[in-house]
């Protein structure tokens, strides 16, 4: 497996790579470009870098007119005040005018910790896929995240990437076949079957092994992308499980979940249970303490399982 490391790093250290490959490509930044890690595209390009203070919503309208004047637009800032505070501009500058703008937003999610529940985006995923035309992306460690970005870096279009703070497992290799719009079977199974997205990928690839002691054989599948999302591997889990489990780091309304059931309800019903954050805000508190508060960890996505199989 690859290194333990943060997406927010990956994506970092990946676009500097891009930066040196491609003369169109800008970055802009929000005043956190330390915490973005877009500070080290800055200090090699500092030509093609804007940092546009705190001001959120003129950053992705200057990314809409850089992209529209024909350069490939890399906006960054934390997944609150991206998806939250600047929805408006994203949704009418950005997507209804599909301008060549990648959203990379960090910090999303409860493992953003001790900032609490102000600066937690649990409703990202939701609001960026209803935007029409948006591709959303969240990869679940940091090869993943460097090979989904290379891939976005060439699509003409509105591209969300939901990055996170903490250092995560690595799931994938360097050779490993990582696609937008294609999830993978990061580990196969006969019995039931975990989607996840982000950092749950690890905690569901944890949560299988534990099942082993209970005799379920559990299929993974890293949900990377969520939309366009990949139907044809919902379609085949559905109908060789028992059942689907849906893992991650975000409301169970509207995110990762509901795209799933979406697909499983016109194609394919099953059983079905969901793992997310229930209809709530997040707190201050260390991100481990968080992913177990809210029934975020592999031992939350065992028992949703076993629960599952009861029914």
């Amino acid at each position: 497996m690859s290194e333990k490391m943060a997406t927010r790093q990956a994506y970092g250290e990946v676009l500097l790579e891009l930066g040196e490959n491609n003369k169109d490509i800008v970055v802009l930044d929000a005043d956190l470009s330390k915490s973005t890690m877009t500070t080290h595209f800055a200090e090699k390009y500092p030509g093609r870098f804007f940092n546009m203070g705190i001001s959120e919503q003129n950053l992705f309208g200057v990314a809409a007119g850089l992209a529209h004047s024909g350069k490939i637009a890399f906006a960054s800032t934390f997944a609150m005040f991206a998806a939250g505070r600047a929805f408006e501009i994203i949704r009418n500058s950005i997507g209804y005018t599909k301008a060549n703008v990648k959203i990379c937003a960090t910090h999303a999610g409860v493992t953003v910790g001790e900032d609490g529940g102000s600066h937690q985006a649990i409703e990202d995923i939701a609001l960026m896929r209803a935007i029409p035309g948006m591709i959303v992306i969240s990869p679940s460690d940091g090869m993943s995240a460097k090979k989904l970005i290379r891939e976005a870096a060439l699509l003409d279009g509105p591209v969300y990437v939901r990055l996170g703070r903490s250092a995560v497992p690595g799931i994938y290799e360097e050779d490993s076949n990582v696609r937008i719009g294609k999830g993978a079977v990061v580990r196969d199974g006969s019995d039931y079957t975990v989607i996840a997205t982000g950092v749950m990928v690890n905690e569901a690839m944890m949560a299988a092994e534990i099942l082993v002691g209970e005799g379920i054989s559990l299929r993974v599948i890293d949900m990377h992308t969520i939309k366009p999302i990949d139907k044809e591997i919902i379609i085949k889990a559905a109908t060789e499980t028992k059942g689907i489990v849906t893992a991650e780091e975000h409301s169970v309304i509207g995110g990762l979940g509901s795209a799933v059931s979406e697909v499983v309800v016109q194609n394919c019903p099953v059983k079905m249970a969901f793992v997310g954050l229930q209809d709530t805000f997040g707190e201050s508190g260390k991100p481990a303490e968080l992913l177990t508060k809210y029934g975020l960890t592999a031992n939350d996505i065992a028992n949703t399982v076993i629960n599952l199989k009861r029914l």
